[in-house]
């Protein structure tokens, strides 16, 4: 684990981002220089990242493979994969071999380097259009961009089929493109039920697989804000540390110094506000875990405010007078859920692919309580140097 100030990056723009196939941890830097590093024709990796929905394989051909085109190799490779589906991830660029981008008609030959991202398959759980009141920022004929209110859960499953970002959306297209049984979300990332901000669905498969490929790229420029307990040491910083289940409560997550038992994430954070006994943060996600800000802050001592799964929900912070722990509880009330908002999102835009970024402003809760502590700490004259419980 790696806590670390740092000076803060810029967001990424267009030119930047047009270069990221040579950059480390791009989809052209994922391949091998050695045969020893992957047994022939063999599927050595399958990953659905847990907060970033997309497949990714590695195959090496075997050395007495007569050559056969790549889509009808890949599928006989990969479970469920159709020749739609392999196709658009090749029209995308999200099929390298030896670390070139490939066409659909391309043949393989023995010992070749296949990396293939896919878009993640329908789920088996079937999904019902639901006339559910939802915020689009925009909508065009492959994406749309929603601002999702905290407590609505992004997909059906886990004892929750119904009342769901996805049913939502769904009857949205539905009504808006009658006829079309084509007409569907399809999703690319997902944030906790009781998260609130910017999402981005595409359309179809195409953007979808193009969206995919941004994601395990790591281009994507995403900004959340927290409020956070304690008064953190740093006015910029980077928290590196490995993310997996926790072997005691496999409902949240855990940090481990064990590559095998936990994987890569990495936050980048500045503070905006001090308030005395709480902070308010913008992160900005190198990496797309489950839970990965709020599992960070509670690693650092800093859970997020009122976050009952990672200790956040109780005073950690502050006097041990009776009027201070009303005014949390209080508090607490105005924001029942973790004080964390997805606040921006940047990406190439699959068809034009010119940059575009999206931005919301802080939920009604957030805004709330962060004035509320934003007028308490003012009023009390909380700083560093004068109070000695920060």
């Amino acid at each position: 684990m790696l806590v670390k100030p740092v000076n803060r990056g810029k967001a990424n723009t267009q030119d930047e981002n047009a270069g990221n196939a040579d950059k480390p941890g791009s989809l052209a830097d994922n391949h091998w220089d050695s045969e020893e590093l992957a047994p022939a024709d063999q599927k050595i990796d399958v990953q659905e990242d847990t907060g970033e929905l997309y497949e990714h394989f590695h195959f090496v051909v075997d050395k007495k493979q007569s050559p056969l085109r790549i889509d009808k190799y890949l599928m006989a490779k990969i479970e469920n994969a159709s020749r739609n589906r392999i196709q658009n991830s090749a029209h995308a660029g999200n099929i390298l071999v030896n670390g070139i981008v490939i066409k659909p008609n391309y043949k393989v030959k023995p010992r070749d380097i296949i990396l293939i991202v896919l878009a993640f398959p329908p789920r088996d759980t079937e999904v019902y259009p639901e006339n559910i009141p939802v915020s689009i920022v925009y909508e065009d004929e492959d994406i749309i961009i929603v601002n999702k209110a905290p407590g609505m859960v992004v997909h059906p499953g886990h004892g929750n089929f119904t009342g769901t970002l996805q049913n939502a959306l769904l009857y949205h297209l539905q009504q808006t493109n009658p006829g079309d049984p084509d007409a569907k979300p399809y999703l690319v990332h997902r944030i906790d039920k009781d998260t609130s901000g910017i999402m981005l669905i595409a359309k179809n498969e195409l953007a979808q697989t193009k969206i995919a490929k941004q994601f395990f790229d790591h281009t994507i420029d995403r900004t959340y804000v927290a409020l956070v307990w304690g008064n953190i040491d740093h006015d910029e910083g980077t928290i590196d540390a490995n993310i997996g289940r926790d072997i005691r409560n496999r409902l949240i997550q855990a940090v481990y110094d064990d590559p095998e038992k936990g994987r890569h994430a990495v936050t980048h954070y500045h503070v905006l506000e001090r308030f005395g006994y709480v902070t308010l943060v913008e992160c900005r996600l190198e990496t797309g875990r489950t839970h990965q800000i709020r599992v960070h802050f509670r690693h650092i001592g800093h859970p997020l405010f009122n976050d009952e799964s990672y200790g956040g929900a109780e005073i950690l912070k502050g006097t041990t007078f009776t009027k201070y722990k009303q005014f949390v509880q209080n508090s607490f009330k105005m924001i029942p859920r973790q004080a964390l908002h997805a606040k921006s999102l940047g990406f190439i835009h699959p068809s034009t692919r010119e940059f575009v970024h999206f931005d919301s402003g802080y939920p009604p809760d957030l805004q709330s309580v962060v004035e509320k502590w934003r007028h308490y700490s003012i009023h009390q004259n909380l700083d560093d140097s004068s109070n000695p419980e920060l």
